[in-house]
């Protein structure tokens, strides 16, 4: 891939993982004030901000291991967010349609995935 592919595939990476941070807040916000749905709902959270971090910080180039790192941080935390919405629709905390989301969440953890095999 030539530089400006790179840096065109991360830039549009680092806007596709701050646009799930922003959904996954709305998603938050209409989750119910119990306890179950707000400490499911900051754990969600959590995982889906550290997706779109340690994905930048794998693009800050300190150095190839520590990026390498980083970079696996962010697949685990996409299957993390994947975890989090099975759990929320399963015990039925979600009562709202969330497969957009789900469906742009196994997109980038797809991606993500491929980077990282590509990266080694």
């Amino acid at each position: 891939m030539a530089d400006s592919e790179k840096t065109k595939f991360i830039e549009l990476m680092c806007k596709r993982t701050k646009e799930m941070g922003m959904s996954a807040v709305q998603v938050f916000e209409k989750l119910p004030q119990t306890d179950e749905g707000r400490i499911i709902g900051r754990l969600f959270l959590w995982s889906v901000f550290s997706v779109g971090a340690n994905y930048r910080a794998a693009c800050e180039g300190r150095s190839k291991s520590e990026d390498f790192s980083k970079l696996c941080m962010s697949v685990k935390e996409a299957e993390e967010v994947l975890s989090w919405i099975e759990v929320m629709t399963t015990s039925e905390i979600v009562t709202f349609d969330i497969e957009r989301f789900k469906k742009e969440a196994k997109d980038l953890l797809t991606i993500l995935s491929k980077a990282r095999r590509n990266s080694k």
